[in-house]
């Protein structure tokens, strides 16, 4: 394949949405509710990772979704029952919330018929996203609203026509949980790096550097060639990461952010139950009465466990 001139200027406003997965993780509560809309205090994760894209201008969000999981297009949809007993009560501030969700973006859906890799899920967007580059936001994951990360993403791949990674720095023990870029400085300024290689989670001693990829993308179209042309991989997964390397060694250029922002993981239990307690925390109306009530609770638990050694 030849190196292709990179197109640049335009900036991505349109954003896909990978949520087809089974989440056995978090079974049986994923039996019947999509793990995206499993609730962090009274928004479910879905809701959060739409903001953040809105936030960031973008327009367009495409849901790929699977088998059971028509609810998460619901939830965006307009309640007018729900909305007109909401302005009986006289209750402004949930009935602004419920219309909000309508109002973030215009949300398409398309199937992945089996769950056949992020790269697979990625390649039934072609026809919806077309030549344009665009985002991609994992469905387990967002970055907190203070601390935006997409702006900069968007602005740098508008500038080189390439790949725009996101990367957080992680400890030599957890290298084997991520993919991890080898990389070199950028001339585009400070945490920005320029990729040169991509290894999936690799042993500390093999690891390139500390630099994780995290599930934010920004893609240019031709990755859509790179995926059709990219063979299922373990698992018999079609990978992401080895499409973006085919266009990595076609010449594309790829770059990564590194994040120093606060990165919520809902993609485990524990990182869930840690981000339902972080935003919690966080809310002006549940804060401080929540804050008093959990520090009350771990000191109690300290005292129990102190007394039971005893």
């Amino acid at each position: 394949m030849t190196t292709q001139a990179h197109a640049t200027g335009r900036r991505a406003v349109k954003a896909v949405i990978p949520a087809a997965g089974l989440a056995t993780r978090f079974l049986p509560a994923t039996k019947a509710v999509p793990k995206e809309l499993l609730p962090v205090v009274d928004r479910p994760v879905l809701q959060y990772i739409v903001e953040e894209a809105a936030a960031a201008g973008i327009t367009d969000v495409l849901l790929v979704t699977g088998r059971g999981k028509t609810s998460m297009v619901d939830h965006f949809d307009r309640r007018p029952d729900v909305e007109a007993r909401l302005e009986e009560k006289g209750d402004k501030a949930r009935l602004a919330a419920v219309r909000r969700t309508s109002e973030l973006a215009d949300i398409y859906t398309c199937r992945q018929g089996e769950p056949l890799g992020l790269g697979h899920a990625v390649g039934v967007a072609a026809s919806h996203i077309g030549d344009n580059a665009f985002a991609v936001l994992l469905g387990d994951e967002f970055v907190d609203e203070e601390q935006p990360l997409l702006p900069a993403m968007l602005e740098l791949q508008a500038r080189t026509g390439g790949i725009v990674l996101a990367f957080i720095e992680v400890a030599p023990e957890e290298t084997g949980r991520y993919g991890i870029a080898s990389v070199k400085p950028s001339e585009f300024g400070e945490d920005i790096v320029e990729v040169t290689g991509l290894v999936e989670k690799p042993s500390a001693a093999e690891a390139p550097s500390n630099l994780a990829v995290v599930g934010r993308y920004i893609l240019p179209a031709t990755i859509f060639e790179a995926i059709n042309n990219t063979k299922p991989g373990s698992g018999g997964e079609i990978q992401l990461t080895d499409a973006m390397a085919q266009l990595l060694a076609d010449g594309t250029p790829v770059h990564g952010i590194v994040y120093r922002g606060h990165r919520y993981d809902t993609g485990m239990p524990l990182g869930y139950l840690q981000a339902v307690v972080e935003i919690a925390v966080k809310r002006p109306d549940l804060g401080a009465e929540f804050g008093q009530w959990l520090s009350e609770f771990v000191a109690k638990q300290a005292k129990n466990a102190g007394g039971a050694q005893g």
